[in-house]
């Protein structure tokens, strides 16, 4: 049952209070905690956009899509970790079509 994996993509939407190190760290610290518990085929970098509303009152969000494939329970616990760090607006997890 471990060996069963399957394809996910996660955004992420980085507070820009956080300034540029700050947002570059918060980029790195994810692919690095997605790195050490899945096997991560790509990210991309889309940078800063507006948002479509604001969210504790920013108006803009550094965005940051990662590609990855791991066990079923590994989401689950990228998605706690992302709801209980400071600095991330928004984030969303979905497991792709094989």
């Amino acid at each position: 049952m471990a060996d069963i994996k399957a394809k996910y993509e996660t955004i992420l939407v980085i507070s820009t209070t956080l300034g540029e190190e700050g947002v570059k760290a918060m980029v790195e610290k994810f692919r690095a905690r997605i790195e050490r518990h899945a096997t991560l085929e790509g990210y991309d970098e889309w940078g800063k956009r507006r948002l479509a509303y604001p969210i504790n009152d920013e108006t803009e969000g550094y965005y940051v899509l990662y590609n990855f494939e791991s066990a079923p329970e590994f989401p689950a616990e990228l998605d706690r970790i992302c709801k209980i760090t400071d600095g991330i607006l928004r984030s969303l997890i979905v497991k792709k079509d094989a």
